[in-house]
This record gives structure tokens, sequence and C-alpha cells, in this order.
């Protein structure tokens, strides 16, 4: 049985009815030219992937300046405060908290100044499972300062609280005697979990991915530099080449010396899956496979998989429309657009009403009536994770008009929370996992209910089974999750734990992903 699950008619279960994306990065070194407009319209492309934090580090070659705030990366950055960001290299950042608190502490890139003087600004898209490991080893080393006090919990609130931060104190620390790149190959090879990272000091950018590859990270090239970035969207936007992937277990550096490659582990690729069906952008390029096209062909395989008899196939804007159109384009449907989005609903710091709340899904979605009135309906979406969304839409299509809804997931159904920097429900908040498939259906309200197969979807995305994370469908973890109290969240914001409490928060954390505690609604 489904427990903790938000009232269904809440706009707080409608809102937390999707996985949450994790980070976007991007760095660049390129002498003579604007580095922070360039970092600036790299992570406007990649917006999608975080909303709650922006930033961007400058070196110029001597020094080294950080700006970064909550919010947009149109409400952080400001033509006058790009103006002021001179230098060569940049690092940019666009948050969604993984682990560590959404505060102004917890914003990237993070910065640390070595005892030489020197500073250093990281950047990471992912999720560590060793973070109380490597906070532990950040104590011996004198640099529990930076991530929290040990010694006193209460202070650690005002401190940066994320596992990106632990990293960025521990490569500063060794950075002083052995340079960053040598301090980046060895504490890199301890550092498990999923994590992209791209960082600098004053005159030298580096990226570096987890030896399996989990989330994206790609170089490329300009006339006068290079780039790396989480997506090849953004390499499109501000005009830089494709070059390739960087590869699971591999640092780069780039400096006047040119582009340098070590390994610093051997890797064993296992990309998430979970990019192609919901987190990336369309126009973005995985492992040689376009994004839009994979989704496209989702639609397809969905269609074979589950096909019904309909008047209209109709995506939920936007993730589910090009699944959308490959169901209509394989089962000979018409395809229609029948709700419209408002493209301005997004991240705000506005507290709606409780009247305004009640309104819930179409806040940001409203049915076409005159095209949904008297029709049979195919309505495809991305995936399920509570099911709030979708219980809320087939309603509303109903009081619509739509004499049949037929729902189709373009993936598999969601039974297992991410460890590797997507914040999905709690396993006890996940509808599929509680209920059987004709249990969803009748639990969102849909005439009939059909998902995408786990080797329908892998097709698609043309990569081999054992190059992919699945965990989330299927809950094989390619990276060792540790013990429950050493793991989650909030884990350094209360690093030392008083008897009976969990590490990490004055509540207990959920044995099943982060952020599961903030997510559960409490009467």
């Amino acid at each position: 049985m489904v427990t903790d699950l938000p009232y269904p008619g809440s706009a707080e279960a409608v809102e937390q009815d999707t996985p949450r994306e994790e980070c976007g990065v991007f760095g660049v070194w390129a002498p003579g030219e604007e580095v922070a407009k360039l970092a600036f319209y790299g992570l406007f492309a990649l917006q999608h992937r975080g909303q709650e934090a922006a930033g961007i580090s400058v070196g110029d070659g001597s020094q080294m300046l950080v700006y970064k705030d909550l919010g947009l990366v149109s409400q952080v950055f400001d033509e006058q405060v790009l103006a002021s960001l001179r230098g060569h290299v940049a690092v940019g950042h666009a948050r969604y908290s993984t682990t560590g608190g959404s505060t102004w502490e917890n914003a990237q890139p993070t910065f640390r100044t070595t005892v030489t003087g020197r500073g250093l600004a990281l950047g990471h898209n992912g999720n560590l499972v060793n973070t109380a490991e490597l906070f532990d080893r950040a104590v011996e080393q004198g640099a529990d300062t930076a991530v929290g006090n040990a010694s006193s919990a209460s202070s650690a609130c005002q401190r940066a609280t994320s596992d990106s931060d632990l990293v960025c104190g521990l490569l500063a620390v060794n950075a002083a005697d052995k340079g960053v790149e040598q301090a980046a190959m060895e504490l890199l090879p301890t550092v498990r979990g999923a994590f992209s990272m791209v960082f600098s000091d004053e005159s030298t950018l580096y990226a570096a991915r987890d030896p399996h590859g989990v989330r994206p990270l790609v170089l490329g090239r300009l006339e006068r530099g290079w780039v790396v970035a989480s997506e090849t969207a953004a390499l499109d936007i501000i005009g830089a080449s494709f070059v390739r992937e960087v590869e699971p277990g591999e640092l780069l550096a780039i400096d006047s010396e040119g582009l340098r490659s070590q390994r610093f582990a051997n890797p064993e690729p296992k990309g998430c899956v979970f990019e192609y069906v919901y987190l990336a952008r369309p126009d973005t390029t995985i492992a040689g496979r376009s994004v839009h096209s994979t989704r496209v062909e989702i639609g397809r395989r969905l269609a074979r998989e589950h096909p019904v008899e309909a008047d209209l196939v109709m995506p939920v804007p936007e993730s589910g429309t090009p699944a959308a159109i490959g169901y209509a384009q394989e089962a000979d449907i018409a395809y229609g657009n029948g709700l419209v989005k408002n493209a301005y609903v997004g991240r705000t710091f506005i507290e709606p009403s409780q009247t305004i709340r009640q309104l819930g899904i179409r806040l940001k979605l409203n049915p076409l009536r005159e095209v949904i009135r008297g029709k049979r309906l195919v309505v495809v979406d991305d995936s399920i994770v509570r099911g709030n969304t979708q219980r809320a839409l087939v309603k509303m299509l109903r009081e619509a008009g739509a004499l049949e809804v037929h729902v189709r997931i373009a993936s598999p159904p969601v039974r297992w929370p991410c460890f590797y920097g997507i914040d999905f429900a709690s396993r006890a908040e996940l509808v599929a996992n509680g209920l059987d498939l004709d249990g969803v259906r009748q639990s969102i309200g849909a005439d009939s209910l059909g998902y995408v197969s786990l080797d329908g979807l892998v097709a698609a995305s043309e990569q081999p089974r054992n190059r992919l994370c699945a965990a989330c469908f299927d809950g094989n973890y390619p990276i060792p999750i540790p013990e429950e109290d050493r793991i989650g969240k909030h884990l350094l914001e209360n690093p030392e734990p008083k008897d009976g409490e969990t590490a990490g928060s004055s509540d207990p954390v959920l044995p099943s992903g982060y952020g599961a505690e903030d997510a559960v609604s409490r009467p």
C-alpha cells in the first residue's frame, strides 16, 4: 500500500509530482573573449537543469571573482554584474539541490582559498554517495571549517553543506602542496557517486567525470578557446563546435599550454537513461543520439506496445511532446495540442495564497475545450512519480468534455529513488511501487494506462543496455549505496547527530532518496 502521499487535490501534491532536475555546469577558457557573458548564455541554455541558484566565477591569471545568488540565471545576473567579471577562464553553475539545502551558502560555484592564497572554484552536477566518508577526511585534514564545524552542528546552517563544497575544500587543502591537477588526480579516485565537475584556479580550467559517466559532460571548441558543458545545446547557444564527450574517469586540464587529458579511473559507463526521458533538452545529443529523436522513437514503440482506438493524441507539454508525435505517427491517429502551458510558471519568491494553491495544475496547464470535447484522447506524458499530476489532469480533461482518457507514459514505472543526482520522491511515495498497473490506472482515473517497456526505452536510445543506469526503473544501482544513516540530502547540516537522531536532519531520513523528508506531506 502506498503511504505518506500528499493529499491528491492539494497544490503541494501537483508541485512535487515531477522528477526534480539536478544541476547544469559550464566552463570556458578563452583569452580575449568575454568569458562571463559566454558562461551566462551557457547557463541560460542549461536553466532547465536547475532553478534554485546560479553563479559564475572568473579568473584573470592573478585573481578570481565569484558571483552567485538564489534565483534563475536571468534574475541573478545583469549587464553590470557581468561587465565586472573580467578574465579568461570561467566556471558557471545552475543549481537544484540534491545534497545540502537551498541556501545562498550552497549556491555554486563553491569557492576556496588555498594556504598559498590561490583561489579554487568548483561546480558539480550529480550526487556523491560517500559524502560522510569525505566529511570525516576533511575534518582529519583540517578542511572541516570549509564544510561545517563538526563540534557545533548548529553552526553548519551558516556554512555550505553540500558534497560539492566538501570536494572543493579537500582539493584546496591538497593543492597547496601538489597543485590542483595532481590533487585532483589523487582525490577523484576516492570520490564515489555521480559527478560531472568543472573547476578552475585563476588561470586553468579543469573538468572531470565519474568512472560511470552517470551525468553528461561534453567538450567544445571556440575559435580562441575551449568549453565544457553539461549538454551540447549549451555549446550551440554560444557558437562552440562539439568535439567529444568527456570520457568517464577522465580529467581534462586546459591552459595556455593547450588541452591535457589524464585517466584517474578505468571507465565503466552507466549513463543515466532518464536523461533521454526527461532531463536533457530535446535539442541535445547524448552518446551520438539526438534526444528528440530518441523521444519520438519512444513514442512509436509505446504505440506498438500499447495501442488503443482513439480520436486524438495529445502531449502533456512540453516534456511529453516528442513521444506524443511518435505515438501519433505510429498509430496513425491525429495529433493535436489539447493543453496550453503557461510558459512563465516556474520558480517564484512569492508564496501563493491557499485559494490560489488549490488551483493546482491549472496554474500551469489549461485545456482547449473545443479540441477536447467529444474526443477519445491518448494523453502522452514522460513519467509518473506520485500520480497526482496525472490524476488532476485526467479529471480536468473529463470536465472539459473528453469521452475517454487513455494515458501513455514514455518511460517504465518509476519504482526506485535515484541517489545519483535526481531528486525523486521516496520509495513509499512512488505510486508504481505500491500499486500494480491497474491500481495505478484506477488511482489516476484513466480509462487505460500503458508504460513503454524498459527494453523499448533502451532500444530507442540506441545504447547498449550494459552502458546505461536504469536504477529508478529496475533497482539495480551500479554504484553501491551506503547505509541509510550515512546518506541523505541534509547529511552535512547535522554531521554529528544526537542520540536517536539521524545524521543530516532533525527528522529521520527515509531510506529512499535525497530530499525524501522534505517531500512528505504532513497533516
